[in-house]
């Protein structure tokens, strides 16, 4: 089924992200799994949004939609202005570069290579040229209190300094909208509590919209202005 069309945005449209009727899901027509079911979700510019639901309840799945990670299999999606379900594939990629920034619980740094060369690697996607990358990355660990760290590898550091690496990275490019898988799940509350402190910093000094997956009802309603449930693929009411 076509997407259906979205209003073009003018620079002053109030919604950061804009989801009409979303649908996700996989397999053949004879055995399909739905991830997402008929999802409409409109979120405002510098608005902070929790989503919170049991483990398959679809959250990383939107999360990956919103960031243009995966594409919806019906409905209309559109993200800092661009329509993510129309988008072709290489400026899908340079969207995620230049407007979005990612965390995940995981952490996903790649093993092999420094802090400081995890954080530059959105920005080679986004194309800045080395000697500005050096020093931007240099100048996000510096900010999540790393400036010791840079030439460290991810075997090398303890879980709180592995997340601030991932948000350093994030945090890179100045993205506009940032999107956060459980960035906590893995910390202790001490940890917790600097994580949270660096991502609303940046949420704050830059107005940027964040969405945050998470299972936990105490730091959705601490560190965000408004909860979104899902079930089963399902926004609750």
């Amino acid at each position: 089924m076509p997407s259906p069309p979205l209003s073009s945005p003018r620079l002053n449209d109030e919604f950061a992200i804009r989801a009409v009727d979303v649908t996700k899901s996989y397999g053949t027509s004879a055995a399909l799994v739905y991830a997402l079911r008929h999802v409409t979700l409109d979120v405002r510019h510098g608005e902070r949004v929790a989503l919170l639901g049991k483990s398959g309840s679809g959250k990383s799945t939107l999360l990956n939609l919103l960031g243009g990670v995966d594409r919806p299999t019906e409905g209309g999606l559109q993200v800092a202005g661009r329509d993510l379900d129309r988008l072709p594939s290489r400026e899908l990629a340079r969207f995620r570069s230049a407007s979005v920034g990612m965390i995940f619980q995981s952490f996903n740094l790649i093993s092999s290579r420094t802090a400081l060369q995890n954080v530059e690697l959105p920005m080679i996607f986004a194309g800045r040229p080395p000697r500005e990358r050096r020093i931007e990355a240099r100048r996000a660990l510096e900010a999540v209190g790393l400036g010791t760290r840079l030439s460290h590898r991810p075997a090398e550091l303890s879980g709180g300094e592995s997340q601030r690496v991932a948000i350093a990275r994030a945090l890179a490019n100045r993205p506009a909208i940032l999107l956060a898988d459980e960035p906590t799940g893995n910390l202790d509350t001490i940890t917790t509590g600097e994580v949270m402190t660096l991502i609303l910093d940046h949420v704050a000094r830059h107005a940027a919209t964040l969405i945050l997956v998470t299972h936990d009802e105490e730091l959705a309603g601490a560190c965000t202005d408004r909860v979104i449930r899902l079930k089963d693929g399902q926004l609750l009411p």
